[in-house]
């Protein structure tokens, strides 16, 4: 699938910006639509990725749910209309605010990763009368072959209640009347391309199982996260990654007992794709040993290069000329403002267009306004 964008019409807009293919992104969420249903599988959108209100919107009326990791993305869902039952909210510093916000709009779950939150959870629901549902965050110490700072599931990282604290928790969750034990949920990483990761979750979540079948207390939700990877290399040809392949693992590995929901909370593979950085070359500049193409847009339209030194395609949509090698690099005042070292360009001007694809996912949400530079806006192909 290629991805055919309008240069002619971007030339007429200021950038840098973000494109938005919404017949990709619509494509893919009918996919996951699809293959999720086959199983009875419940998916949740993880916000964090990209809480673009059109993008949130759009994935709601394929009838996701919401993964949210802050009281501000609980109150985005709710706004782009997700019904706060189809809401959840992970994360390992929750503050009193955030959870209030959550209780408010009455969201399906928390999603919880200590003893001393469960109390607080447990103080704040009796003060709004209320019966918080509560999933336990386990860490389960699976390794997600991915980047280390974006991997969750070893017992090294911050997230997650440890297995041999299981016991300890699940007798606190008895003492308290304004919690109610509704799942289990793991989460072990994010850009994971290697599927026998989820087979070794599944595994280690089917061992887990047993110690709640021991003490009568069978999870109705088991919430496997998300981490699913994409291809950035190659992104017209693989648009999205085998959601076919992904979902049938589960359905393979995991054994549930009787009424068991499997959740999902799956973020880039939902939107990575359908998302440029389009950006313009403000100077071409010789250097010693490589040409560096100077372009409007750095890092703090899109961080992932100089925080992860992620690779992201890079692609001149309007010179045909032969190629030539450029440090693709940004405006701003740091050495690691830069996008792309000895990327193979058709020779490159002063005025071209620079696509910088696959930034659909932790593109447009981690943007800042370092160097007191303007946040890019966001333009739909359904709309130009």
């Amino acid at each position: 699938m290629e991805n055919h964008f309008p240069v002619e019409k971007f030339q007429a807009i200021e950038t840098p910006f973000y494109y938005y293919n919404m017949q990709l992104l619509e494509d893919t969420l009918q996919v996951i639509k699809e293959e999720s249903e086959k199983y009875g599988y419940h998916v949740h959108y993880a916000v964090k990725a990209n809480a673009n209100k059109k993008i949130l919107e759009t994935i709601n009326s394929y009838g996701l749910g919401a993964d949210c990791v802050s009281g501000n993305e609980v109150s985005a869902s709710i706004e782009a209309g997700f019904p706060g039952n189809k809401v959840v909210y992970a994360g390992v510093g929750k503050t009193d605010k955030e959870i209030i916000t959550g209780l408010k709009n009455n969201i399906g779950c928390f999603n919880v990763e200590s003893i001393p939150e469960l109390e607080v959870i447990n103080e704040l629901a009796e003060k709004q009368g209320v019966v918080a549902n509560v999933a336990l965050r386990i860490n389960p110490n699976v390794k997600a072959n991915t980047h280390h700072y974006i991997t969750t599931g070893l017992e090294e990282n911050k997230f997650g209640i440890y297995i041999w604290d299981l016991e300890k928790v699940m007798d606190k969750i008895e003492e308290l009347d304004h919690v109610n034990f509704k799942g289990i949920h793991f989460h072990i990483g994010s850009q994971i391309n290697d599927l026998d990761s989820y087979k070794q979750l599944c595994v280690r979540v089917n061992e887990l199982q047993e110690l709640f079948k021991q003490r009568r207390a069978i999870p109705q939700i088991v919430n496997v996260g998300g981490g699913l990877g994409i291809d950035y290399e190659n992104p017209d040809e693989n648009p999205m990654p085998d959601f076919k392949a992904f979902f049938k693992i589960f359905d393979d590995f995991l054994e549930l007992e009787e009424g068991q929901e499997v959740h999902f909370e799956l973020g880039r593979s939902v939107v990575c794709q359908c998302g440029t950085l389009i950006s313009k070359v403000i100077y071409v500049k010789e250097g010693v040993n490589t040409h560096f193409a100077i372009v409007d847009a750095g890092m703090s339209d899109l961080i992932r290069p100089a925080l992860y030194q992620a690779y992201h395609k890079i692609e001149n949509l309007s010179s045909d000329q032969e190629d030539e090698k450029y440090d693709v690099v940004g405006p701003i005042c740091e050495s690691s403002d830069c996008f792309g070292k000895a990327v193979t360009l058709p020779k490159t001007s002063r005025g071209d267009i620079i696509a910088i694809r696959s930034a659909g996912a932790y593109g447009e949400i981690m943007a800042n306004q370092y160097n007191l530079r303007q946040l890019p806006k966001a333009f739909y192909s359904s709309d130009l």
